[in-house]
């Protein structure tokens, strides 16, 4: 037992050491409001990360090197009796006080299993691009929809998170939205619009440079949850919700591209 109530598990490569440090620096500041255990699962021959991670609380984990789920997955093998779990890419963001807003709309509600907030889209010098706070509308697009759920955005049950087996480890990039689906059935889901975590666009991020990748595994995820019988219909509106997401996608990568060009 370590007295900590979240488990926040952050995977890195260990490539971006300025992103890193300022997560790390959001990270700490959390711990004004909460108790947290930090988690970092990184290669073994990333010494500079390693020791940032050190400097800043956080317990190592060696990155298996069989995908982000995987990675992920040996995180939560680290969890010393916290409650919640929270995770947070290399580049991300908590916004100040957001890990204490998941974690009070949980202990509010007995029977839910995950809460989420709105995330700020921002580009690599912080500024906000667009936000996301879709709330009860995100759930209910969650099954057949885009997933409007940020994961550096959600806080989950960690009972229920491992209950279900952790993450998928054939996934690369639907890894969230697979288990938002399968925790479905562990309980509800509670939310907040307040912007609780910040997702960093740029042209490095998994899901902005591989986004057709990301759509097809997402519709493969969304396929194999629904019913058999509207399972061989559901192709009829993954075409345009593809699209709308491409759309949004772009316009995002827009207003970066004007962000950047007025400095």
């Amino acid at each position: 037992m370590t007295g900590a109530e979240i488990l926040v598990v952050l995977p890195t490569l260990g490539d971006r050491i300025d992103t890193l440090t300022e997560t790390l620096k959001a990270i700490r500041a959390q711990r004004q409001d909460v108790l947290l255990s930090l988690v970092v699962v990184t290669p073994g021959r990333a010494k500079e990360a390693r020791a940032l991670a050190l400097e800043y609380g956080a317990t190592l984990v060696d990155d298996p090197g069989t995908g982000i789920s995987e990675a992920i997955n040996c995180g939560l093998q680290a969890r010393r009796g916290e409650t919640f779990y929270a995770w947070m890419g290399d580049d991300d963001l908590f916004r100040p006080g957001g890990l204490r807003r998941l974690q009070d709309l949980l202990q509010a509600n007995p029977t839910a299993v995950l809460a989420f907030g709105g995330c700020d889209y921002i580009d690599a010098e912080g500024r906000v691009l667009a936000v996301s706070n879709a709330g009860r509308l995100a759930t209910f697009l969650l099954p057949w929809g885009p997933d409007l759920i940020p994961h550096p955005g959600t806080m989950m049950r960690l009972d229920a998170l491992q209950g279900i087996g952790g993450f998928d480890p054939d996934l690369r990039y639907a890894m969230d939205l697979d288990a938002f689906l399968r925790l479905r059935a562990w309980g509800s889901f509670v939310w907040t619009r307040e912007t609780v975590s910040a997702f960093r666009w740029h042209a490095e991020s998994l899901t902005v440079a591989n986004r057709k990748l990301s759509s097809l595994e997402s519709e493969s995820v969304k396929r194999r949850h629904l019913p058999a019988a509207i399972r061989l219909v559901s192709y009829v509106w993954s075409f345009p919700i593809r699209w709308a997401s491409s759309f949004a996608a772009g316009r995002i990568n827009a207003r970066a591209r004007k962000a950047s060009a007025l400095g």
